[in-house]
């Protein structure tokens, strides 16, 4: 109980800007719980606030020894920090990230942040001239916003999404032929099968994207498409880490990736996908053929 009541004094000293006050409190509350996994991130992230980023990267590394399946992305936090590289983002971490944000994941993500990506994905295939798919495989799913749109002109219509919770409300769309949970960074799915692979606003979580680019390639059938989005950035990094935890990737990579892995850029349109703090976020439409 002393330490709910430090915790919450910590946030509100938070909350009114005074970070050197909140962070003090917020370690008077770990000391009293040292086993709290989230009080030391939120710790981390009051030092931050407060300019003492030694001190920060202490207490991410404890929330990571705390719990190791990292579920709150410490580790995002320390390669912001530039305490550890740029990794893909833990998979128990974006899998409880969108698990919390199902619920309200639409209201959120269109109403009040402008989301586009499945508009825009949906534009460039119908300009692409193949007006309709056999088979689609939607990597990253969510709750079905970009199965929305390809339903009416897809014979067989399958997601793919890490979130339980997202997966359920796309089931209950009824759009979707099939459904399942699945980690893009270890996907091994039927391979030739698919006319179209579609990833709409997903390859921000994955950080380096050569292995699903590889992947999506040995799904689709000769000629098939790979149409995603990613955020833009422009370089020389291949992508890079942003401090929304999203990351964003150089338009040299994706074309680099796309030729190794024997695909025809068709479109490769810049388009802002979404806004963020009131900032418009510039971002990549590609649709592509497998050769």
């Amino acid at each position: 109980m002393l330490a709910d009541r430090r915790a919450d004094y910590a946030e509100m000293c938070f909350a009114e800007g005074d970070y050197p006050a909140a962070a003090d409190l917020m370690r008077d509350a770990v000391l009293l719980v040292p086993l709290w996994a989230a009080g030391q991130f939120r710790l981390g992230e009051m030092l931050e606030a407060a300019g003492r980023i030694a001190e920060a990267v202490e207490a991410w590394h404890i929330a990571i020894r705390l719990d190791p399946e990292d579920r709150l992305g410490a580790s995002l936090k320390l390669a912001l920090a530039g305490a550890v590289a740029p990794a893909p983002p833990p998979a128990h971490f974006v899998e409880m990230l969108f698990d919390q944000y199902a619920e309200d994941f639409e209201e959120a993500l269109v109403d009040r942040l402008d989301y586009r990506v499945p508009e825009l994905i949906d534009a460039a295939l119908k300009r692409s001239g193949q007006p309709s798919f056999r088979r689609v495989a939607d990597l990253g799913c969510g709750t079905g916003l970009m199965g929305e749109r390809l339903r009416d002109r897809t014979a067989l219509l399958e997601g793919f999404d890490i979130s339980a919770e997202m997966l359920k409300r796309a089931e209950a769309k009824g759009i979707y032929d099939r459904l399942e949970k699945a980690d893009l960074n270890d996907f091994l799915p039927e391979g030739g099968a698919y006319d179209l692979v579609t990833a709409a606003d997903v390859f921000m979580y994955l950080g380096p994207i050569d292995r699903i680019v590889t992947t999506a390639g040995e799904m689709l059938r000769r000629h098939g498409l790979l149409a995603f989005s990613v955020e833009r950035h422009d370089g020389p990094e291949d992508f890079i880490l942003r401090p929304s935890r999203r990351y964003a990737h150089c338009r040299s990579y994706v074309e680099r990736l796309l030729g190794t892995n024997g695909f025809l850029i068709g479109t490769m349109e810049e388009a802002v996908i979404r806004q963020d703090r009131g900032q418009p976020v510039e971002g990549l439409i590609v649709v592509t053929q497998k050769s």
